[in-house]
């Protein structure tokens, strides 16, 4: 079993807890935007700079 299944596929309790962490981690996120933009708009350009060496 690996994270190649589906999401259709897992069971619906499984299903269930993973949407809710992913829904609490974009609302993590989101605030932690909002207390501090500087620091999260670094976080993304540094994103973009690690993208951009690798597909390099």
């Amino acid at each position: 079993m690996g994270t190649t299944r589906s999401l259709s596929r897992l069971d619906p309790e499984r299903r269930r807890r993973r949407i809710q962490l992913l829904a609490e981690l974009a609302e993590a996120q989101a605030l932690r935007e909002r207390v501090s933009p500087r620091r999260a708009r670094m976080d993304r350009v540094r994103e973009v700079i690690v993208h951009r060496r690798r597909t390099a």
